[in-house]
């Protein structure tokens, strides 16, 4: 192995990569323009959604109300919920999302509340469908007040106070750092992004420099050249991993570009938590992001080498490379998912143990035992697919399949 000679074929394939515009495209301009506009859509439309469901005066209907006209008239007066005449129809009107919620009284409740009998009040919604969620939250605030109100009344003609079924209140304050809190909340969707970057980032140079250069005839004149084999795939590896590498690290520039004029618009925590934008991320964590994801990308570069020397052009290169995005997808999505803990097991996982270290390193968490476990395991694992890589690369059956 002569480092001289890998550094002059990983100059050679630099200089001709800057020249290409795709890569040039797809190693900057996508990483630095897709986060940004990916965070900055995301948030200005969920937003705006909430904000139009918010706004909106949900219908509900309103059954077996014939001998409670009390309540019925509690209810018609509440101007954030707006009644709908009774329909037989009304379970199929929720599904179809034309109903919100329905509130079903049971026979003669004004006469039970009267008598101090214990009655039951029923709701149906559309479970998981947000303007239904917020009718019917309406609905209980609308029902616990009039029961207080029902309760207090009973109270007051025995002469007691009101407070005697209050005796505290309780309420809730966020202890934790705005971080913490921030990484919670998007600390999965910046490593996923950073990840797929990565892997997309490779693809296409690793691609060109293998399987385009047999489709081009360009390969036979390279291997003529005095220089190893083993220096050679050395030399173009160094070039794909730069790609990767360059693409990550430009993507997580630019998330933590968005995040920072996020806060300077916002002028702070505090009109951070007034108004909806992005939420605040520990930035030396993005930092250490991007030193766990050498690693694997290492280990992307060296499988998407070994893939498209296979291939004998870059379109059947491509098509072995691409379902490999689902394998990289499915564990980096498994990251997003609530409850999922790090432990010894799951930091043995490729890209999944990327996923769910990651999510904790924005948040401000450092688990450096399982930093320590997760960094080597996936250079071994890097390692063993570098090795795989250049035993490839040494094969004429692979180099000159026909």
């Amino acid at each position: 192995m002569n480092a001289r000679n890998i550094l002059t074929v990983y100059g050679k394939e630099l200089r001709d990569s800057l020249r290409d515009r795709r890569t040039l495209v797809s190693m900057i301009l996508i990483p630095l323009l897709m986060i940004p506009g990916i965070m900055m859509v995301a948030v200005g439309v969920s937003a705006r959604v909430m904000s139009k469901a918010r706004a909106e005066v949900p219908s509900v209907m309103l059954l077996g109300d014939g001998d409670s006209p009390a309540v019925h008239a509690a209810l018609a007066a509440n101007r954030r919920i707006r009644l709908v005449p009774a329909a037989p129809d009304w379970r199929q009107r929720i599904a179809d999302k034309q109903l919100r919620a329905a509130v079903e009284l049971p026979p003669g409740f004004d006469a039970a509340l009267a008598r101090g009998a214990a009655a039951e009040v029923k709701i149906y919604d559309y479970e998981g469908e947000l303007r239904s969620g917020f009718a019917v939250g309406e609905l209980r605030t609308f029902f616990n007040e009039y029961r207080q109100r029902t309760v207090a009344a009973r109270l007051a003609a025995r002469g007691l106070p009101a407070e005697l079924i209050r005796p505290f209140e309780v309420r809730t304050e966020n202890v934790a750092p705005p971080e913490k809190v921030g990484g919670n909340l998007v600390g999965g969707l910046i490593p996923y992004l950073v990840i797929l970057l990565c892997f997309t980032g490779a693809m296409y140079p690793a691609m060109d420099l293998t399987a385009g250069e047999k489709e081009r005839g360009t390969m036979e004149t390279i291997l003529c050249s005095p220089v190893a084999r083993g220096d050679l795939v050395l030399g173009k590896f160094l070039m794909v991993l730069t790609a990767s590498l360059a693409t990550g690290l430009i993507s997580l520039i630019s998330s933590g570009a968005t995040f920072l004029a996020r806060g300077l618009v916002m002028g702070g925590a505090p009109a951070a938590r007034a108004l909806p934008g992005l939420p605040a991320i520990d930035p030396a964590g993005l930092l250490l992001v991007l030193v766990m994801v050498v690693p694997v990308a290492v280990l992307f570069c060296a499988v998407l080498l070994a893939v498209s020397l296979y291939a004998k052009s870059i379109k059947e290169a491509s098509s072995y490379a691409s379902p490999m995005i689902i394998l990289i997808i499915v564990p980096a999505m498994m990251g997003l998912l609530p409850g999922l803990e790090l432990n010894a097991r799951l930091a043995l996982v490729p890209i999944l143990n990327l996923a769910l270290v990651s999510k904790e390193l924005v948040s401000g968490v450092y688990h450096w035992p399982y930093l320590a476990l997760i960094f080597g395991s996936t250079c071994l694992y890097a390692a063993a697919a570098l090795a795989f890589c250049v035993r490839m690369f040494n094969r004429e059956d692979v180099l000159f399949r026909v």
